[in-house]
Formats: C-alpha cells, sequence, structure tokens
C-alpha cells in the first residue's frame, strides 16, 4: 500500500469527522435548553453570582497570576506580581507537609508565614482593589474566593499578618469570605434560595426561614456523631457537641444517628430526608485520591463518591470533623472534598475543616455557631457564613501564635 495514499485517506477521514462533530453539535444546540451546549456560558449570565458581595477567582500560571474580580457590574484584572506558580508550589509543598505532621511548633511557624505570605501576594491587592483597607463600621462585607492551581488547597480566608503588630491587615479584620468551587456553582445556589428551581423550593424556603417541619424531614436536623470510628483515636466532646444540637433542636426537631446507628447505609438513607445535617466526628482525605476521603462511620467511610453518587435538597450542612474542605494535588483545580460534594448535590450552605481540628476547639465553634443562627428562635442557615465569622474571630483573638487552631473553619456557598 502506497505510504503517502494511506496518510491521504486518514487526513480525509478526520476531516469528515470533524465535519460530522460540527453537524451534531448544531443538531444538540438546537434543542430547547441546549442553546450553549459544550460553550462556555456567557459572562453576563454568570454576573448575578456576584449579587450579594464579589467573587475574587485567583488565576495561578506560569506566564502571569491575576485576581479576577466578578462584581454585577462586570469583571475587572487586578495584577498580582508577588504570585507566581512557582512560589505558590512551593509555598504548597511546606504547607502540606506541616499540617500532615507531627512537628507542633514548626506547623505554626510554617502556618504564620504562609498566612502573611497570602496577604502579602494576593488578599491585601484584592480587598484593595475593591476599597476594603479597614475593618468596617457597619454591616460587613461579604467576599467570595475562588482560587485555581496550587492556591486551591491554601487559607486564603485566613490571609494576614494576625497579632498586635498585625494592624488589622488580614482578611478576617476586614470581609466575611466564603469559597465557592465555580462561578457557576454560586449563581445555581443563589438561584436556589430565590426559587426558581421549581415548586419544590416553595417548601425549602419555609424551612430557611424556620417554619414547620414539612415532609420528608424538612425543618429536622440530622445528627450524626461518632466519636469512635474504628481505627480512630475517642473523640470525648462530640458527645457534648450531640447535646448542644439535640438541646437547640428537641424532641422532633431532629434525628440522632450514634453508637451503632451511626453506619453507611443508614446514613445515607437519612440525608434525602433532611434539609439539615451535622456531621461530628473524624475525617480524612487522600491527597493522592481525593473522591475517596470522607466521613469515619461506625461501619467504614461515607466518600466523596458515595456523596456526589446522590442527590439532595439540602439547605445546610456543618462538618465538624478533620479535613472535609481539602481536595487532592492531582487535581489542584478540581474542588473534590466533602465540603464541594455536599454543595455540589444540593446542600447550599456547608461549613467545613481544612484539616484535623482541635476537640474541644470544634465545640466551642459549632456551638456559637447555632447560637447565632437559633437566636429569634428559628433556624435561619442562610446567615451561616457570617455566624463562622463571628465565631472564629474570638479563637484567633485568643490563639493568634496558634493558626492551626483557628484558621481550618470555612463556608462554602452563598
Amino acid at each position: 500500500m502506497n505510504p503517502e495514499s494511506s496518510e491521504a485517506r486518514l487526513i480525509d477521514r478526520r476531516i469528515a469527522l470533524a465535519r460530522e462533530w460540527d453537524e451534531l453539535l448544531e443538531q444538540v444546540r438546537a434543542l430547547k435548553g441546549f442553546e450553549d451546549f459544550l460553550l462556555p456560558p456567557p459572562i453576563e449570565t454568570l454576573l448575578p453570582a456576584a449579587a450579594e458581595g464579589p467573587v475574587v477567582m485567583v488565576n495561578v500560571s506560569a506566564w502571569r497570576c491575576d485576581a479576577l474580580i466578578v462584581t454585577t457590574e462586570g469583571v475587572r484584572a487586578v495584577p498580582l506580581p508577588g504570585l507566581s506558580l512557582a512560589s505558590a508550589q512551593e509555598r504548597l509543598g511546606e504547607y502540606l507537609r506541616v499540617v500532615t505532621g507531627d512537628g507542633l511548633e514548626e506547623r505554626e511557624a510554617v502556618l504564620t508565614s504562609t498566612l502573611g505570605w497570602l496577604w502579602d501576594a494576593v488578599a491585601e491587592p484584592v480587598l484593595d482593589a475593591l476599597g476594603y483597607r479597614a475593618e468596617p463600621a457597619g454591616t460587613w462585607p461579604r467576599v467570595w474566593w475562588c482560587p485555581t492551581g496550587p492556591l486551591t488547597l491554601l487559607p486564603l480566608h485566613a490571609a494576614g499578618h494576625h497579632g498586635p503588630a498585625g494592624g488589622g491587615r488580614t482578611v478576617m479584620d476586614r470581609v466575611v469570605s466564603s469559597y465557592t468551587p465555580t462561578l457557576r456553582a454560586l449563581l445555581e445556589a443563589r438561584g436556589e434560595r430565590r426559587g426558581v428551581r421549581g415548586p419544590g423550593d416553595a417548601r425549602r424556603a419555609g424551612d430557611e426561614a424556620g417554619e414547620g417541619n414539612g415532609d420528608g424531614g424538612g425543618g429536622r436536623m440530622l445528627i450524626v456523631a461518632v466519636p469512635d470510628a474504628p481505627g480512630a483515636p475517642h473523640l470525648e466532646n462530640v458527645v457534648t457537641e450531640q447535646e448542644v444540637l439535640t438541646r437547640l433542636f428537641p424532641g422532633d426537631r431532629h434525628t440522632l444517628l450514634a453508637g451503632d446507628d451511626a453506619v453507611r447505609d443508614r446514613v445515607r438513607a437519612e440525608l434525602p430526608r433532611h434539609r439539615w445535617v451535622h456531621f461530628s466526628g473524624h475525617g480524612g482525605q487522600d491527597l493522592t485520591d481525593p473522591s475517596q476521603g470522607g466521613l469515619l462511620l461506625r461501619d467504614g467511610k461515607l466518600t466523596v463518591t458515595d456523596i456526589g453518587a446522590a442527590g439532595y435538597q439540602g439547605e445546610f450542612a456543618f462538618l465538624s470533623a478533620c479535613k472535609t474542605a481539602t481536595g487532592g494535588t492531582a487535581l489542584p483545580d478540581e474542588a473534590i472534598t466533602i465540603t464541594a460534594a455536599l454543595h455540589y448535590t444540593g446542600y447550599r450552605q456547608v461549613i467545613g475543616t481544612l484539616w484535623s481540628v482541635h476537640d474541644r476547639l470544634a465545640v466551642v465553634v459549632a456551638d456559637s455557631v447555632y447560637q447565632r443562627l437559633t437566636t429569634t428562635g428559628r433556624f435561619l442557615p442562610g446567615d451561616a457564613a457570617r455566624a463562622l465569622h463571628r465565631a472564629v474571630r474570638p479563637l484567633r483573638t485568643g490563639f493568634a501564635a496558634r493558626p492551626s487552631l483557628w484558621v481550618p473553619f470555612t463556608h462554602t456557598g452563598p
């Protein structure tokens, strides 16, 4: 066979396949609801994601680094000359080494240095561009962080020079921070709250206002308490946390899965029946295979894959467990965490943790958050980000030199 003839036929075949692909795309895009199939969404359709505050997308590349500030008016770029891909990778390597290790003094030193670097390289230029240069006198503004690359694993919400010498040069002293895996995820979460998803959301709106139980467990808190997971240390204060929840959600306002009831099948069965869920216990993450990270139950791990395979009509999830907001290193741009899995599959407001948290302080944060969200006598999870911010700042004041105690708590959602 003539090699040139064979190559020509191969080229012709590729051209024919490309033409067929284009024709199929045209047919799909002619269908109602699929007009933008495999196309990037028009930026105008994503701007409403910033309806309640700017979304900051931090782009890290080998060529240059910028923050793209998304508001309802449009997008503007803020150059970040102090940030580079190499410096971000180096900082991430040090960060992961200490947060997964046992050296406490080195951990605190590296975390303190990392937070300062994040402020200088990323947060300060962004907040200055937004005009957030001092602690607010009135209502605190909100900012949503959407990092990329190595920054997806670093605590942007806690960036700053903390302690008396810092002079308020911290994110926590200027804004209330949340995370979003994508603009579209935040937009969809906002749309759900505004009732644009369908008739089922009328019931959700009632639940957010704390009205009634509804059917399917609406208005009930699912409490999963696992102080003793196989192969993990005993967590003494899980029982205390459980008591806090059952006191604030008494009687038929909660479902409790504890002891031998806290098993995978029971939890998976109860999740779709509850708008609100609180996990208290151990979590784990595999940095090389983040889809296998999850929550440790009595009979094994409830993984990211397990949760991602379902869909929920959830409103609020509090993951008082270790490493529930920690992603992986193999795909740094992908938000593969338990926090993100619950958010993607229907839970609008999710509180999680970046690494192992102190058992006693986890109770302090949970108690403070829930006290604020139930202060009116009704449960108002829509204020979760502000409640978490107010719970963590006093810890930061008391333990400024020990960031490992207060940095890990994060909020994802609108």
